[in-house]
């Protein structure tokens, strides 16, 4: 047991600091960016010792989408206190970022079989993909980025599991689970904001 956790401490490390981002998401913390950016440090490290080398790239977005992410929460409300308001995705938007998605996820596919030995190169690009598309949600706060996470930790959970990353399965599960009770959270906020914007005017 001590052997393995000598073996595995960045990956535990990770987990941890993963669980910590996820808490700090779902209550729109602030300070989830910067515990992001150490995640995602720790990742790139654990995702090319593991070869999920789309994962790998994906971990130098995230460090990248973090520092902006962290920009405009604190900038982005124009000065109010209560920083920017949690919104919905409009159509137009949806179809843009669909295509930008499914373009990125077709590119990953190309390099991932022809330029790496990676072993699940499908499942690897489609929650990259997907998790670029979602990460950016994030940043700007549009609460339907939690329908992609229930996809993308879903996939991911059996992807790890087939990979032998225990820690990191277990992190992926509560990732799931949690992030349904993301959307209820935000859901619930959203609501309440607008009911009290509504109701001001």
């Amino acid at each position: 047991m001590i052997d393995w956790i000598q073996t595995h401490y960045i990956e535990i490390i990770g987990a941890i600091t993963g669980l910590v981002f996820l808490y700090l998401e779902i209550k729109q913390n602030i300070w989830l960016w910067p515990v992001g950016i150490i995640t995602s440090a720790l990742y790139i490290y654990i995702f090319f010792d593991t070869k999920f080398y789309a994962d790998m790239s994906l971990q130098f977005y995230y460090l990248a989408v973090s520092v902006y992410g962290w920009w405009h929460w604190l900038h982005g409300a124009g000065g109010k206190s209560e920083g920017i308001p949690i919104i919905r995705l409009k159509s137009g938007l949806a179809i843009i970022l669909l295509a930008i998605t499914v373009a990125i996820f077709v590119l990953l596919v190309y390099v991932l079989i022809n330029f790496t030995d990676s072993p699940v190169p499908y499942g690897d690009a489609f929650t990259t993909a997907l998790s670029i598309t979602a990460t950016w949600m994030l940043a700007r706060k549009i609460i339907d980025m939690w329908w992609l996470w229930m996809i993308i930790n879903a996939v991911s959970l059996g992807l790890y599991i087939y990979k032998g990353l225990y820690p990191t399965s277990v992190l992926f599960f509560f990732y799931f689970t949690m992030s349904i009770v993301g959307y209820l959270q935000w859901k619930k906020h959203y609501i309440s904001t607008s009911t009290s914007t509504s109701t001001s005017t």
